[in-house]
């Protein structure tokens, strides 16, 4: 019985890792949307996001039933309640994927007024956390996830040094209101991607070391 549900927590690991790898990409993807102008690709992100909330649902359902059915313990019981949490904060991402994406769509047909630098960075930062901090979780890897969690001021300072500029150039241009406001749309989303990327690392720590910082991710030491 012991190994049943071992094989078991190892499948609801890889699901999560995969749903991890689809929202991935649909950043990515919606980023290169953007840069490119390529309405297709983004069509194609906002459509994948079904197959992302389907892997969300069967997640959730395969670690209610193993909390309901095994009655686990100690770290088998953290991981189950911090695969929860996770497998909500990733169907969250691919929600902001979308967003972005959408904001590609309606930006595609206009020659940017600038070049895209600050924002692919901020992506490339974004999904950098995201990918870091699924290999903690998969290695259980307190001190990782407590490296990237530190990585999230970076994309708070850079939203911020966006939004200044685009407002700036909106108050001088005020043709340019309804793009800047999609630009800074998109970066706010690539923020948040940071944040729930943190999430994923905060829960690892708990599943590694049975003690939550959130709320206190200055407090990374015991």
């Amino acid at each position: 019985m012991k190994e049943h549900f071992s094989e078991q927590l190892e499948e609801l690991r890889r699901n999560l890792i995969l749903l991890g790898g689809e929202v991935e990409r649909q950043i990515q993807h919606a980023i290169e949307a953007l840069i490119e102008a390529d309405e297709k690709k983004a069509e194609e992100v906002i459509a994948s996001d079904e197959e992302v909330d389907r892997m969300e649902m069967m997640v959730e359902e395969q670690a209610v039933q193993l909390l309901a059915l095994q009655q686990p313990v100690a770290v088998d019981l953290r991981f189950l309640v911090a695969a929860l949490k996770i497998n909500n904060d990733l169907e969250r991402i691919g929600d902001h994927a979308v967003n972005i994406a959408e904001g590609a769509q309606r930006l595609s047909g206009q020659r940017p007024f600038k070049p895209f630098i600050d924002i692919p960075y901020m992506a490339e930062v974004a999904m950098s956390m995201l990918k870091q901090s699924l290999d903690a979780f998969v290695n259980r890897d307190a001190e990782l996830a407590k490296k990237v969690i530190k990585k999230d001021d970076i994309l708070d300072e850079k939203n911020v040094s966006i939004i200044r500029e685009l407002l700036t150039y909106m108050a001088e241009h005020p043709s340019l209101i309804t793009y800047c406001l999609e630009l800074i749309s998109i970066s706010k989303n690539l923020e948040r991607v940071g944040d729930l990327a943190t999430n994923i690392c905060e829960d690892t720590i708990f599943i590694a070391e049975a003690r939550w910082v959130k709320h206190h991710a200055t407090e990374l030491t015991p």
